[in-house]
C-alpha cells in the first residue's frame, strides 16, 4: 500500500479564533493515526488571517505530544526565514523530545508577501543561499563522528547526532533539481502549483544522485480531498478552500470563508477558473469519486507517497473527508508507484 499523509494548515475559519484551529489540527492528528496516515505535516505561513501554523515548530510539538507513532513534522519550514542554526536546534528539540518521528521538510519560497518577508529576516537574499543553507542545517543535525566535522566550533544543542529526516519541498524544477542533486526526498506542491508537476517529477527521477541520506528516489506528491456522502455536498466543502484560494490571490486574505452552494455565483468566470487550474490536482466527491480521482492520479504520476490536503470549514467534516480517503487509500493498496 503506497503511503498516504496529511498537510494540515490549522485553517483559521471566519468566527473561530487560532485556539480553535490548534485544537481541531490536535483531534485531527490523533483521528489520522487511528486511520492508518504515515506523516501529519503542517506548514509555515506569515501573516496570513486564515492560517495558525506560523510558529510551526510549537504547533508540531502541540500535535506530537498528543500522538504516539505517526511522523509529525514540516511541510515545510521556509528556510529563507530563518538561520539554520535555530531550525537544527528547534528540530533537534523536537527530536528529543518525541522520538525518531520527526521530519523536517524545507521550502524556499518565504510563505508570505514581500513586505512581511522583509520583517522576518529584514532581507531577500536568503533564497539566493538556499542550497547552502539546506547543507548546513544537515550537517547540525548530523553525528560528530565525520571527520570532516571534528573540532566543530558550532553545534546545535539539541541536534546534534538527531538525523532528523530532511526533505525538500517545491512547485518548480529548483526543488526537483536541488533534491535530486542532494539525494534527498522530494515533495511537489501540486495541491496548489500543479504547472510543474510532471517536468519536476521526471527531473527528480533521472537526475537522481543516491547518497547516505537515500538510495534512490523518493517522491511525494500533494493532493486536495474533499470527500462526502454525495457529491453535492463535497464540491460545497470545496468551495471554502475555492474562495480562500482566489481571496489570497486577489490580495485580500482572510480567514476560511463559509462554504456555499454555488460557487459561480460568488467568483467571476476567469476567477473561478484561475482556482479551478491552481486546484486542479484534487479528488473531490463521493468515496467512489474519490476513489477514482485518487488512482488516476497516483497512476499517472507514480509517487512514492501521497500527502493529503483539504481546507474544510466545518471540522466534524474535514474529519469525516479525511477518514473517507484513508479508507479509500487502503482500498487501493494494487495502485502503487512501478
Amino acid at each position: 500500500m503506497i503511503p498516504f499523509s496529511i498537510l494540515d494548515l490549522s485553517p483559521i475559519c471566519k468566527g473561530d479564533t487560532a485556539a480553535d484551529s490548534f485544537r481541531n489540527t490536535r483531534d485531527l492528528a490523533v483521528h489520522a493515526e487511528g486511520w492508518g496516515y504515515t506523516r501529519y505535516w503542517l506548514a509555515e505561513h506569515h501573516n496570513m488571517p486564515g492560517i495558525a501554523s506560523a510558529a510551526t515548530a510549537v504547533v508540531i510539538g502541540h500535535v506530537a505530544e498528543a500522538t504516539k507513532t505517526i511522523r509529525v513534522g514540516a511541510g515545510g519550514i521556509m528556510l529563507p526565514n530563518h538561520a539554520p542554526l535555530v531550525v537544527a536546534e528547534q528540530f533537534g528539540t523536537l527530536a528529543t523530545l518525541y522520538g525518531p518521528r520527526i521530519d523536517l521538510g524545507l521550502g524556499r519560497a518565504p510563505g508570505t508577501d514581500m513586505m512581511t518577508a522583509r520583517a522576518l529576516r529584514r532581507g531577500l537574499d536568503g533564497s539566493d543561499n538556499f542550497p547552502h543553507d539546506v547543507v548546513e542545517l544537515m550537517r547540525y543535525l548530523a553525528d560528530d563522528t565525520d571527520a570532516g566535522d571534528a573540532g566543530r566550533k558550532v553545534r546545535a544543542v539539541p541536534g546534534t547526532g538527531t538525523n532528523v529526516p530532511v526533505w525538500i519541498l517545491g512547485s518548480s524544477l529548483y526543488g526537483a533539481q536541488l533534491a535530486a542533486h542532494l539525494g534527498l526526498p522530494y515533495a511537489f506542491a501540486s495541491h496548489f502549483a500543479p504547472a510543474a508537476l510532471d517536468q519536476a517529477a521526471e527531473i527528480y527521477r533521472e537526475t537522481f544522485r543516491p547518497s547516505a541520506h537515500l538510495p534512490k528516489p523518493h517522491f511525494m506528491m500533494a493532493i486536495n480531498v474533499y470527500a462526502a456522502e454525495t457529491e453535492a455536498e463535497a464540491l460545497r466543502l470545496k468551495s471554502s478552500q475555492q474562495q480562500g484560494f482566489a481571496n489570497l490571490r486577489l490580495g485580500r486574505p482572510g480567514p476560511l470563508p463559509r462554504p456555499v452552494d454555488d460557487i459561480a455565483a460568488v467568483l467571476g468566470g476567469a476567477t473561478l477558473s484561475m482556482v479551478e487550474q491552481a486546484l486542479a490536482v484534487s479528488a473531490t466527491g463521493t468515496p467512489e469519486m474519490v476513489r477514482a480521482d485518487l488512482a488516476a492520479l497516483i497512476a499517472r504520476y507514480r509517487p512514492d507517497e501521497v500527502i493529503l490536503a483539504g481546507q474544510i470549514f466545518d471540522h466534524k467534516a474535514r474529519l469525516a473527508s479525511f477518514e473517507i480517503a484513508a479508507d479509500v487509500m487502503r482500498a487501493l493498496d494494487g495502485v502503487a508507484a512501478v
